[in-house]
């Protein structure tokens, strides 16, 4: 008798996609640990929340538009466009050197994780099977995770021995390389459009796909922590005496990495929101943890707990996002997800800039709270599991 076995998920493609994602991932990332203080330099410190603000309020805006041609002109193109916005921007920053010329180009910036990710999550989706969907996003995030934790640890270092300058271009380089690795990529759209003004008449479906709510709002409460997490641990690093802003990112990022190989593959055999609990309990002692850090060891213990919870809930989220998707709306379900996200990301770096307001006493205050939404989240996702088994009993 001849054995039969599942052919692999780990095709060229999906490398090939995953190498690509970790250059862009390293490349907008490299620059987040030291630009708080740049901005700082520039006469802006009060504007510290702006710098995550505004990135993440462009990429929000412009996932309506990404998920839109994601399902009709193709993954490819989306995903090149967003590379493309990381290549010019690295060149811009030595030039605009005042305040507000430098939250603009943020605004600008932002445009980047608006298209690559939500082309990127659909060509994933499109490429394994959906027995395998929550394994292969979880590994393919592994990719994102090592480009989350190169880019700010060699990013200060590099900012340390040459100059900012240097930073910025070698942002440029690790964006352009990403897009020459997509022009190599397949294209997994079957029935493409050309390119028309048609693509970018958004109707309100587009901005949110109803199906997805619970996992949006899930996503929405737990990356308020993010928020808080890019835009204070640069200055609460350096009251604990680290002179690399990027080591608590490194470590987050390297947790995160590790926890992503199997959170994955568990909510394929146990479920989303199971595994989704678990990540949500993890996010609130990382937040207290941090919140509490008045030592280096105990900060990386904080970032270790938020690296686990992120390595959970980010592959699991957006597995349980395309579950809810169908095929020919897959682009549209996948950009409320991450509009939620944006969204999260926004508001948390907001909020946390005006409660820290430059007071160290203030940091345990902005992590408490940034714990409250993650709690908020945990009693949603609990109530969304006991209601589901109650039905399933009924049936």
């Amino acid at each position: 008798m001849q054995s039969t076995s599942s052919p692999s998920i780990f095709t060229t493609q999906f490398w090939l996609l995953g190498l690509s994602s970790f250059l862009f991932s390293s490349s907008f990332n490299m620059l987040i640990p030291e630009l708080p203080g740049y901005l700082s330099e520039m006469g802006g410190a009060e504007y510290k929340g702006a710098i995550i603000g505004l990135f993440t309020l462009t990429a929000g805006l412009s996932r309506p538009f990404s998920g839109r041609l994601t399902d009709r002109i193709g993954r490819v193109p989306v995903m090149a466009f967003g590379s493309i916005v990381c290549f010019v921007c690295g060149f811009l920053y030595p030039i605009f050197t005042t305040v507000m010329p430098f939250l603009l180009l943020r605004l600008v910036h932002g445009f980047s994780t608006g298209f690559k990710p939500t082309g990127t999550s659909a060509y994933v989706a499109d490429i394994v099977p959906a027995d395998r969907r929550g394994e292969a996003m979880g590994v393919h995030g592994m990719c994102m995770g090592v480009g989350s934790a190169f880019g700010p640890a060699v990013g200060s270092m590099i900012s340390e021995a040459f100059s900012l300058n240097a930073l910025f271009y070698t942002s440029s380089l690790f964006a352009f390389l990403s897009i020459a690795i997509l022009l190599n990529m397949k294209e997994t759209l079957v029935k493409k459009e050309r390119l028309s003004w048609n693509a970018f008449q958004i109707t309100r479906r587009d901005i949110f796909e109803p199906a997805v709510f619970s996992p949006a709002l899930v996503t929405f409460l737990c990356y308020f922590g993010y928020g808080a997490v890019a835009t204070v641990t640069p200055d609460f690093s350096g009251y604990l005496g680290l002179q690399n802003r990027g080591f608590y990112f490194m470590f987050f990022t390297i947790f995160s990495i590790l926890i992503r190989l199997f959170a994955g593959k568990i909510s394929d055999r146990h479920g989303r929101i199971p595994v989704t609990i678990a990540g949500c309990i993890v996010l609130i002692i990382a937040m207290i943890l941090t919140g509490y850090a008045n030592s280096v060891p105990m900060f990386f213990a904080g970032a270790a707990f938020f690296g686990m919870s992120m390595g959970i809930l980010s592959p699991v989220l957006s597995a349980w996002t395309v579950d809810l998707s169908r095929d020919d709306n897959r682009g549209r379900s996948i950009a409320t997800m991450f509009i939620s996200l944006e969204a999260g990301i926004g508001l948390g770096a907001f909020l946390s800039a005006e409660l820290f307001a430059n007071q160290r006493g203030n940091l345990p205050l902005v992590f408490f709270v940034m714990a409250g939404f993650a709690l908020a989240a945990l009693i949603y996702t609990v109530l969304i599991y006991q209601l589901k088994k109650r039905r399933a009993r009924v049936i």
